[in-house]
């Protein structure tokens, strides 16, 4: 997923600062020159976009067909896989700047799952070892015998796992008294007028969901019954770049913990940039709270995908150049169109240059 992402974003550079001398309007003309054919050679059903300059969105669109015979639209609603961990991450971090959790507490003083009960690393589980990816759990619990257990000490490693996630949502509704879908309405979804964004599903989705699929083929809608914290967000990408756009404002958290969730925690620097060119590799690289951060001697770049058996999505922002975008398709192999069809949008050349070479990797 990492390297699809990677050439995922490598489509997007053209020549730098080309996309900045362009109004809005350019920019969705040339993309409905070239999406719908990228759509229909890889069998990508839709694709949604919205892209954010200085802040703000000045790009929203969709193209394809969302599925029973009705085009794609702005007002389509996806399931956005993985990008539903930054949206929790983002929870903790206005809860903790209210002083309502404590980043650094024990989660077992609130919650502790009956798998790990005796454990004596129980207690070294906080918030922030779950949101950086470093709570020595597997992904899933299925890959560990269908018990939760320890791979290797809390803190002592970097591995991305859901469960993790999953975990802190359990601890945030211990702490708090309230469900994840309850929090992030009120500190997020409300606030953000996110109309279109729910962890599980409502009434309002009739009509409006792109249908996911697999190789090409239709598949069944996952809608969750109970909110996850990791997984199976539904929203529209006009929805989450209006998050996005609230990260790079800074807005509804301490600036001390709006650095913290764009500084490197969990260190990948020499994973990252194994075998690759020296220039191209950022100057600190790994998972930060909640994003995969990438740091190019003081301008950082925070992404996250997403990628089920039916959908793949794309989001990434900067607090340093205030600019990020959402990529939304109902396909697994959405990735792919997007390569094919987003030639037109640059990135900064030091971040291009690393993904460069991780695509040639």
């Amino acid at each position: 997923m990492a390297r699809l992402a990677a050439v995922l974003l490598l489509s997007m550079l053209p020549a730098p600062g080309l996309a900045a001398q362009r109004d809005p309007a350019a920019i969705r003309q040339q993309l409905d020159g070239v999406v719908p054919a990228a759509l229909a050679r890889h069998k990508v059903p839709a694709l949604s976009l919205a892209l954010i300059r200085d802040g703000r969105i000045d790009v929203v669109a969709a193209w394809g067909a969302q599925g029973g015979g009705q085009p794609a639209t702005p007002n389509s609603l996806f399931n956005v896989a993985s990008l539903t961990k930054p949206i929790t991450a983002e929870v903790a971090l206005r809860l903790a700047s209210t002083g309502r959790i404590d980043l650094d507490e024990a989660m077992a003083a609130h919650w502790l799952d009956p798998d790990i009960k005796d454990h004596e690393w129980r207690n070294r589980l906080t918030a922030r070892l779950a949101l950086s990816h470093q709570t020595g759990f597997a992904n899933w619990r299925r890959q560990t015998g269908g018990q939760l257990r320890f791979r290797f000490a809390p803190g002592t490693g970097y591995g991305y796992s859901g469960e993790g996630y999953e975990y802190v949502g359990r601890y945030l509704q211990a702490k708090t008294g309230e469900g994840l879908d309850a929090l992030a309405g009120r500190l997020i979804f409300a606030p953000l007028a996110m109309a279109s964004t729910s962890h599980t599903g409502q009434a309002w989705f009739a009509g409006r969901i792109a249908a996911p699929s697999h190789d090409g083929a239709p598949l069944p809608p996952v809608i969750a019954a109970q909110p996850t914290a990791s997984d199976d967000l539904y929203t529209t990408a006009a929805d989450y770049a209006a998050f996005l756009a609230s990260l790079i404002r800074s807005e509804a958290v301490t600036p001390d913990l709006a650095s913290q969730r764009a500084t490197v925690h969990a260190d990948q620097t020499r994973q990252m940039c194994n075998q690759r060119a020296p220039a191209t590799c950022p100057a600190r690289a790994g998972f930060g709270l909640g994003w995969q951060v990438l740091d190019f001697a003081g301008t950082r770049f925070l992404m996250h995908t997403g990628n089920d058996r039916g959908e793949f999505t794309f989001a990434y922002w900067s607090p340093d150049t205030r600019e990020g975008g959402v990529i939304l398709t109902n396909s697994n192999v959405g990735g792919l169109a997007i390569i094919d069809a987003l030639p037109a949008l640059d990135l900064d050349p030091r971040f291009a240059a690393y993904l460069k070479a991780v695509a040639e990797n």
